[in-house]
């Protein structure tokens, strides 16, 4: 004769499939206590006399130098055809004196029918005058053939 208490040998074998939900419930516990304190942390702000600084000065825009190199290896600067090599280095060297050559643009805009010599030698000028900011403009004449 056997005591049958409700409890099945068969079943004594098989595991629990149920989540224990009690370390995950302290986590969120522990989170939600640290996010409570930190909050008025942040809400608190301190008052500090800063000095007035000068205002940034305005958006200036550099001046902008279009020399044009012709077919004919002639210049124009700024649309003014200019006769020699003299009148060149007048105007770079007036450029570089205005403001040291550091907030003004030369573009070069050479022909593609002009000598790269003739292109060059304007290059090595503008360096020897101490021009900064150079660029050559119109690079795209130069892909169409190709």
């Amino acid at each position: 004769m056997s005591l049958n208490l409700g409890t099945d040998v068969t079943h004594a074998d098989e595991s629990i499939v149920d989540i224990n939900t009690t370390p995950l419930i302290d986590v969120m516990l522990v989170l939600l206590i640290m996010l409570i304190i930190t909050i008025p942390l942040q809400t608190h702000s301190v008052s500090i006399d800063l000095p007035q600084g000068k205002s940034p000065p305005g958006n200036i825009h550099p001046q902008t130098i279009t020399l044009d190199i012709n077919y004919d290896d002639s210049l124009s600067w700024n649309g003014t055809l200019l006769t020699s090599e003299e009148d060149l280095q007048t105007h770079l060297h007036d450029i570089v004196s205005q403001n040291n050559g550091n907030e003004t643009e030369l573009h070069i805009h050479p022909d593609r029918l002009a000598n790269y010599k003739t292109v060059a030698h304007i290059l090595a000028s503008a360096q020897k005058s101490g021009i900064k900011k150079l660029g050559i403009i119109g690079l795209d004449q130069f892909m169409e053939g190709q």
